[in-house]
């Protein structure tokens, strides 16, 4: 049996580099349930070659960095990321999904996010993380906030889910307001 990689390690949760040969066929279940899907900003159905083609493309570009999220006795439950990364301006944008139902809500998107939080803020130098979230996806905005989020910006009426227009909820933190939050999450056991 192989040892697991770990690339970032969280409280509950390890961080890791995506492995096309295990993780490409859970990733793209995921992001075809519609109970995932409804939270996401894509409408269209995802085919496991488009899928294959963003996993074979992702490790070259400059401004993303993906990671898959396991348990810490390596269970594969999600995946997360920074995007759209401006290395001048030092910000980036979050995205994240924890695609097992039965690790949702027990705390480890908190747990990856906080991890990913201190990488990017104390390992890369970035000053500001932003998060872009359906108004309607309060697991989303609730753990968001927990990790020091606070909504920047409303775009009204922006997508249309489950008959109705939603708002987008623009979200970010800046290291200085995480930073005392991180010390706290720390200091739990």
């Amino acid at each position: 049996m192989s040892k697991q990689v770990v690339y970032l390690r969280g409280k509950k949760v390890i961080l890791r580099p995506f492995n096309k040969a295990t993780d490409l066929e859970t990733f793209w279940r995921w992001i075809n349930d519609p109970d995932i899907k409804q939270f996401m900003t894509g409408y269209k159905p995802i085919a496991l070659v488009a899928e294959e083609k963003w996993f074979d493309e992702h490790p070259s570009r400059r401004n993303a960095i993906a990671l898959a999220i396991e348990t810490n006795d390596g269970q594969l439950i999600g995946n997360m990321g920074l995007h759209q990364i401006d290395w001048v301006s030092r910000f980036a944008t979050t995205g994240a999904m924890i695609g097992e139902e039965e690790f949702q809500n027990k705390g480890y998107g908190t747990d990856a996010k906080m991890t990913l939080l201190n990488y990017a803020f104390n390992h890369l130098g970035l000053r500001k993380i932003m998060s872009q979230v359906l108004d309607f996806n309060g697991r989303s905005l609730h753990y968001s906030q927990k990790c020091g989020y606070s909504e920047e910006a409303r775009l009204r009426d922006m997508y249309f889910r489950n008959g109705e227009y939603h708002d987008e909820v623009i979200l970010s933190v800046t290291r200085e307001v995480w930073l005392p939050l991180w010390q706290a999450y720390q200091a739990i056991d």
